[in-house]
């Protein structure tokens, strides 16, 4: 499978950052990616055409880029809203679901990280997402403020599509506890879900672009994702 990947940019494609796609005609899936906090790295570059590779034009906007924020990156949550977060990525989903070799119908959202977190909002308003996936979302025990009026927990309750999570018991972001809490809140939705659990992983186990990277872990959850998109997606 021939596989075309390059940058995105605001003044040719309407969005920045990424995409990889396989070469075809017939449309096919698509994936959303929301990038985790040190943004479109060439790890998550890679990541991306790791997608490709498995059937699925795939895209992950520069959500930094898309905001006006050339510098600070870490601190962006701090400053942004989860309002703003979900007005760009509903821009970068139109972009996916609007490509003539994408079928609209048959999407996902996969975060990591930061964009697990923001990911479970934009999903929780958005019914046309057909699978989520969530690495190692970072949720926190915290009360809703101005810049995150509704905590994860609740957002969930309103998931119209099957979810995958995936987490570490050495999770220095959501602890146990935490984590308890959003599963407990997965279940109460009445989506199917798949939770995976991994005792010795920290946070960030899958991308190699923190402290906590293992490639066996990132190997076998990859296993785990695709099976899953290519069943929920109809790839297989």
């Amino acid at each position: 499978m021939k596989i075309i990947n390059r940058d995105l940019s605001a003044a040719k494609d309407g969005i920045p950052g990424y995409i990889a796609h396989p070469d075809r005609k017939e449309p096919g899936p698509g994936v959303l990616i929301v990038h985790h906090h040190f943004g479109v790295t060439g790890h998550m570059k890679s990541t991306v055409c790791n997608f490709a590779k498995l059937g699925y034009t795939t895209i992950v906007p520069d959500l930094y880029k898309l905001l006006g924020i050339s510098d600070g990156v870490h601190e962006a949550q701090k400053k942004t809203t989860d309002g703003q977060f979900m007005e760009i990525l509903n821009q970068s989903w139109r972009y996916l679901t609007n490509r003539n070799d994408v079928d609209g119908k048959r999407c996902a959202v996969v975060g990591y990280c930061m964009g697990g977190r923001i990911g479970i909002h934009f999903v929780a308003a958005t019914p046309s997402v057909r699978a989520f996936v969530g690495y190692y979302p970072s949720v926190r025990d915290e009360q809703p403020g101005q810049l995150r009026p509704r905590h994860p927990n609740d957002a969930v309750r309103d998931f119209k599509c099957p979810s995958i999570i995936l987490f570490g018991g050495k999770d220095h972001v959501a602890s146990i506890p935490v984590q308890e809490r959003l599963w407990s809140s997965f279940q109460a939705n009445g989506q199917p879900v798949e939770w995976h659990f991994f005792p010795h992983a920290g946070h960030g186990f899958a991308l190699a672009d923190g402290d906590c990277y293992d490639p066996r872990l990132a190997a076998s959850s990859g296993t785990l994702v695709s099976d899953f998109l290519a069943r929920e997606l109809d790839n297989e």
